[in-house]
């Protein structure tokens, strides 16, 4: 919960998701010796010979199951780091868009605006007067 609670308020420090991986491991671990250890208290009283000694092949396989799960939630977890990046840019990529497209609407409207005004204070520039259209001359 911590490690996503990180990533979704924009973590994506390498070292500190291993940190974070790491205290889930230790967690993990802690767990499972209690968890264990809770069992054989529950387990001794009733019959002590009963309980079988852990194969060796087992330990080893849990922990290697173990380092591919956490190994699996730290790529997960760097996918959601980029997703989130990606995100965050397409968002700002956006707004930069939007932003560009409202100033250069303003300064659409700020040259016709010159434009008028130039019109106005120029009222000695009258449009220039044509000698009248010549028609072409008529087919004999």
């Amino acid at each position: 919960a911590l490690r996503l609670s990180y990533l979704r308020s924009g973590g994506h420090d390498p070292a500190v998701l291993d940190q974070l991986l790491h205290l889930q491991l230790e967690a993990t671990v802690l767990e499972k010796g209690t968890a264990a250890l809770g069992r054989g208290r529950r387990m001794a009283p009733e019959a002590p010979a009963a309980v079988p000694a852990e194969p060796t092949g087992t330990h080893g396989l849990d922990a290697a199951l173990l380092a591919v799960e956490l190994e699996n939630r730290r790529l997960e977890d760097e996918l959601l780091a980029l997703k989130v990046r990606r995100e965050r840019r397409a968002d700002a990529g956006s707004r930069a868009a939007q932003r560009h497209t409202e100033e250069l609407a303003q300064l659409q409207a700020e040259v016709g605006m010159l434009r008028c005004h130039a019109e106005q204070r120029r009222p000695w520039l009258h449009p220039p007067v044509l000698p009248p259209p010549v028609a072409p001359p008529l087919p004999p």
